[in-house]
């Protein structure tokens, strides 16, 4: 099983991932991992080594041997496919021969076994399953671990992208949707003979499915109800797939990205519509307080001397703040029946206890307001 998407990598990391890439693809005959590398600088060695024993040592036939083994390790690591093994191995005889003649035979032959045995013994990971092809043809599939293959008339495919898609919603909105698959081949036979190729296959299913999931619903479905378009995906990808041998087991949508025009509209919408609802909120309170304040004066409207208390405990309160200032219209001092100006001030006094001063009053004229302070 593997992710449709890869993280990115370094220079080297990512120049090291393309060959691993090119030797799964359907391009490549064969992997050409570092065990392949060994076994050819082996046989070279031995090569060598019998030369050496049987016609004297010789500086050019090491250098030589040397030479063409980390050439060709190199080059095969690179291309791997079989032309490159067959023009590769011509080419070192050649040069192997012309170098050393008459006593070449014994090099001329390690490097024409290294080219061909090097690249036949194959491994297979845990997660993979190779399908051998003999002469183009079906002769089946070589479950994980070390196998052989035939040079030159083998060819060895081996198991395995869903990527970032940009479309238009239900509701006209371009947004960029990161998604990704998990998938794996279950039957690697159909995978390889139902369909020509099988990933390119999966790829574009995918990208199909999430264009489709995208028009058919609104931006605000999208942003809220991920797990659901993820299954939706999944069924249909999997509908799709099955019939090659391969079946998708989840689609998760990691990203949704919209313009920015629009991200800063929507945050302007939001800002309004809590604004908005703040508004509710406090028309509410104050409806409420209201109904409070309603039933409270059926309380007060035939109990006089509740409402005079309730009013003098109002003047007590704001006079208990420093620096507070009340302005009292005279016919509410009247009926709270504070009395003159004495009764006033000795309800100051009583009202402004703890203060540096106690509170200054002054009798303004009948048909005026008092201050009290």
């Amino acid at each position: 099983m593997k992710p449709s998407s890869k993280t990115a990598q370094s220079t080297k990391g990512l120049s090291e991932w393309s060959l691993e890439r090119f030797a799964t693809s359907m391009r490549a005959d064969f992997r050409f991992a570092p065990l392949n590398v060994l076994l050819l600088v082996a046989i070279f060695v031995t090569g060598l080594v019998i030369h050496l024993n049987v016609f004297g040592f010789s500086f050019e036939a090491v250098m030589l041997a040397i030479g063409s083994a980390l050439s060709l390790a190199i080059l095969l690591r690179l291309s791997q496919v079989w032309e490159s093994v067959v023009i590769l191995a011509t080419v070192a005889s050649f040069c192997i021969y012309l170098e050393l003649r008459p006593e070449s035979e014994i090099l001329l032959a390690t490097a024409v076994l290294a080219s061909l045995i090097s690249p036949a013994v194959q491994i297979a990971y845990q997660w993979e399953r190779a399908v051998l092809l003999r002469f183009g043809k079906f002769r089946g599939m070589r479950q994980s671990g070390l196998f052989l293959i035939l040079p030159v008339v083998d060819q060895r495919i081996r198991v395995s992208d869903f990527n970032a898609e940009t479309t238009l919603t239900a509701d006209t909105v371009p947004v960029n949707v990161d998604a990704i698959a998990f998938w794996m081949v279950w039957d690697a036979q159909k995978a390889v003979l139902e369909v020509e190729n099988f990933e390119g296959a999966v790829v574009l299913s995918a990208q199909t499915a999430l264009r489709n999931a995208i028009g058919q619903n609104d931006l605000a479905v999208l942003l809220s109800e991920r797990d659901r378009l993820g299954k939706e995906i999944r069924k249909l990808l999997d509908e799709r797939t099955s019939s090659w041998g391969v079946t998708t087991q989840a689609v998760e949508i990691r990203d949704i990205i919209i313009p920015k025009a629009l991200e800063d509209a929507m945050s302007r919408q939001a800002q309004a519509e809590r604004e908005r609802q703040s508004r509710i909120i406090l028309g509410t309170a104050e409806t409420e307080i209201a109904e409070k304040f309603a039933t409270a004066s059926e309380h007060y409207k035939n109990n006089p001397v509740a409402l005079h208390l309730r009013a003098m405990n109002m003047v007590y309160e704001g006079l208990r703040q420093k620096g507070s200032m009340i302005i009292v219209p005279s016919t509410a001092v009247e009926t709270m029946g504070l009395g003159a100006l004495g009764g006033l001030t000795a309800f100051g006094k009583g009202a402004g206890q703890g203060l540096e001063e106690g509170p200054v009053l002054e009798e303004e004229p009948p048909d005026q307001d008092i201050s009290v302070t």
